[in-house]
């Protein structure tokens, strides 16, 4: 019988050792035993938790999609001033935070968007990941934007986003926070400059 309070810490474990798989030798390759192995438990304790491979996937984007969420919201609450500017800043800024940029996470964002085209569980993660960005964009836009210009604007500057965060992921080379940052705000600052 499993102790009390472990299924937390297991799970943690598994998605951590996911990560650390997938970084090491891609999806393909991160076997349930590979996988296991770098947890230091057994094959039967994926099964026990998540079902199957899948499952252990979908709950690690879930981890990801958290820890993107996390980021941008306290970015978003450290504010000093309830600007649209700000506010679509932070979520740059969220975008952009170390959780999302690792090797690790990159490299399980890259398999979860290949995965979501063939599995119905994972189209409906990045469904939600996809909308919740652009409404959370389109809301801040239109606080001062007509909403077809609004709409525009957060349909943009969500490409922008995800387009900075792919070239960096497939670059090879350590993602460039800094640059992804200012060619954004300079997006940014080109919609907002409609209002006027």
């Amino acid at each position: 019988m499993p102790k009390v309070g472990m299924q937390p810490i297991r799970r943690s474990q598994l998605i951590a050792a996911t990560l650390e798989a997938v970084d090491q030798v891609g999806m393909a390759d991160a076997s349930i035993a590979y996988i296991a192995r770098l947890a230091g438990v057994s094959n039967g304790i994926i099964s026990h938790y998540f079902n199957d491979k899948n499952g252990l996937l979908e709950a690690t984007m879930r981890h990801l999609m958290q820890a993107l969420s996390d980021a941008v919201g306290a970015r978003r609450r450290a504010l000093r001033e309830d600007s649209p500017r700000a506010h679509l800043k932070a979520m740059i800024d969220g975008n952009f935070d170390d959780s999302q940029v690792s090797g690790p996470a990159m490299k399980t964002w890259l398999a979860f968007w290949a995965s979501s085209m063939h599995q119905p569980a994972l189209r409906r993660l990045q469904r939600v990941n996809d909308h919740r960005l652009y409404s959370n964009l389109c809301g801040q836009f239109h606080r001062v934007l007509p909403l077809d210009q609004a709409r525009f604007a957060a349909r943009g500057l969500a490409s922008l986003i995800d387009g900075l965060w792919l070239r960096g992921a497939l670059s090879g080379e350590a993602f460039d926070t800094e640059q992804a940052r200012r060619i954004a705000y300079d997006y940014l600052d080109l919609q907002l400059n409609k209002a006027r």
